[in-house]
């Protein structure tokens, strides 16, 4: 018997083959019942056939058709996920600069103007990035390239507000808000890489941004239905002025949409690829990643290069990292490797928001997840997939959440609990119910003074329907827990979150 057969590696491989062989046999009884299915999938045999070789062969024989495009493959995936942040936000900003959709849900706004959103986000928005259900949402793309941006806010009272500053990485670099700035009206300049310059007075500098495209998330808290219209009087008082401009109490600012136009993969299987390089010519990353940068350039991945001057073996091969970059993300996600499991609730690190230089964390936990994440010390995201005993959280499963008198969720503002599908975006339910916390309405309390909450797919019966959050009744689900300006038993994982217990 050769030697290579008692190899593991090489049985699986075989075993691998066998069953492509098995597959083919079941094929051609499918092929008698669906006869036009059959057809489509021939018509990919001739494709799948080589490939499948090609995978196979340097495990059998140790050798590599061509090392140029098992290099560009291997180095690829690495720059994909550096990359992955400028992708997606390229897509991201054209289409909430171009592209009318659902404007009272979905952003639409010109560069340097705010979109604010007109009602609670609920599962007609279909963009992802799991949205919350709390706060109405004010966003904006601001271009920094040419001057600073002034942002603008009213007295806010007591009510949490915030503005979230992301650099086109999905790394946050500054905050105005509730915890950081206070509630006082105040305007607060947003400045370019290495500009330089003065400001007026009454104008607070912010840190420098690394970018100079950036993305300004703000949420302005909503108590309820009825608060909703003195939340969007307050949202027609934010302002962004650029600094030619402010001062000028009857400056118009212009309405640009002149934004970078993404290559979809769909048009172009290199069309990641030639965004990321426009992406990365457009936002130069920091000095530091010179040498990765130099590695990338040698498959043509950076600032202006073309990806079609590369050989072939080497196109195809990035077509493929660029195929598999964003599923393993995605697993990435689900793994929980990045976090702190306590009771299947997944604590985020303390580098959340921040993550920087460690971009696969960057890439999956920052920018795919949530567009970005926030500071820890502004809102923890409690993820979680599974039940108390380690289960996937089941469609039409129903389970309970308890918190005890003494252990609710501490936070010196709120805390709110949503449930998301397997894309990220809210859950479609009869009763239009996206979550439930400490602000909910009519919430039934236990004797002890602690806190039941109930989540399934039906409604859990008379009295429970406050503490009831809908969950999916088929597909893969998973809930987050929100804990805004959480205390520091949160931040650092004193404070446990109770497990969800399957009861039915």
């Amino acid at each position: 018997m050769p030697e290579t057969s008692q190899n593991p590696a090489w049985r699986r491989i075989s075993e691998d083959v066998a069953g492509a062989a098995v597959t083919v046999a079941r094929a051609a009884g499918h092929a008698a019942l669906h006869p036009r299915s059959a057809i489509a999938h021939a018509r990919r045999l001739p494709d799948i056939v080589p490939v499948l070789g090609q995978a196979v062969k340097p495990v059998l024989t140790g050798r590599v058709d061509d090392w140029r495009g098992e290099y560009a493959y291997t180095l690829g995936q690495q720059a994909f996920v550096y990359g992955f942040p400028y992708i997606y936000n390229a897509r991201l900003r054209h289409d909430w600069v171009t592209r009318p959709r659902n404007p009272a849900t979905v952003p639409y706004a010109a560069v340097d103007h705010f979109w604010h959103a007109e009602r609670l986000l609920d599962a007609t928005y279909r963009d992802g990035g799991c949205p919350n259900n709390d706060t109405l949402y004010s966003t904006a793309w601001v271009n920094l390239g040419s001057e600073p941006v002034v942002l603008s806010h009213p007295d806010m009272g007591d009510r949490y507000f915030t503005f979230e500053l992301v650099g086109i990485t999905s790394d946050n670099f500054d905050y105005v808000g509730q915890r950081t700035t206070g509630s006082d009206a105040g305007s607060f300049a947003l400045v370019g890489p290495q500009w330089q310059g003065s400001l007026p007075a009454g104008v607070r500098r912010l840190k420098e941004a690394p970018s100079p495209w950036v993305l300004v998330l703000g949420r302005t808290l909503v108590n309820g239905p009825d608060d909703v219209p003195r939340v969007r009087e307050l949202q027609e008082q934010y302002r962004l002025t650029p600094l030619s401009l402010y001062g000028r109490p009857d400056a118009e600012v212009p309405e640009s949409r002149d934004v970078l136009t993404p290559v979809l993969a769909e048009d172009d299987p290199l069309g990641p690829w030639k965004t990321l390089n426009a992406m990365l010519d457009e936002n130069p990353p920091p000095s530091h990643h010179q040498v990765l940068l130099e590695q990338f350039a040698q498959i043509g991945i950076g600032p202006g290069l073309d990806v079609e001057a590369q050989p072939d073996a080497v196109r195809r091969s990035l077509i493929r990292a660029a195929t598999v970059g964003v599923p393993l993300l995605r697993q990435q996600i689900l793994s929980g490797d990045w976090a702190h499991l306590v009771h299947g609730w997944r604590y985020p690190p303390p580098q959340m928001g921040r993550f920087g230089d460690d971009f696969l964390k960057r890439a999956a936990d920052q920018s795919l997840v949530g567009v970005a994440a926030n500071d820890p010390a502004e809102a923890v995201y409690l993820l979680n997939f599974d039940d108390a005993n380690g289960a996937k959280l089941a469609p039409e499963g129903r389970y309970e959440l308890h918190f005890p008198g003494d252990a609710l969720p501490p936070v010196d503002a709120f805390w709110s609990l949503s449930a998301y599908g397997e894309d990220m975006n809210l859950i479609a339910n009869p009763a239009d119910r996206y979550s439930v916390g400490d602000r909910s309405a009519g919430l039934r309390w236990d004797d002890d003074g602690g806190l039941t909450l109930h989540l399934q797919s039906e409604p859990p019966g008379p009295g429970r329907e406050a503490n009831w959050l809908p969950t999916a009744k088929k597909g893969a689900w998973f809930v987050a827990l929100r804990m805004y300006r959480p205390r520091p038993e949160v931040i650092d994982a004193t404070w446990e979150c109770p497990p969800l217990t399957r009861v039915a």
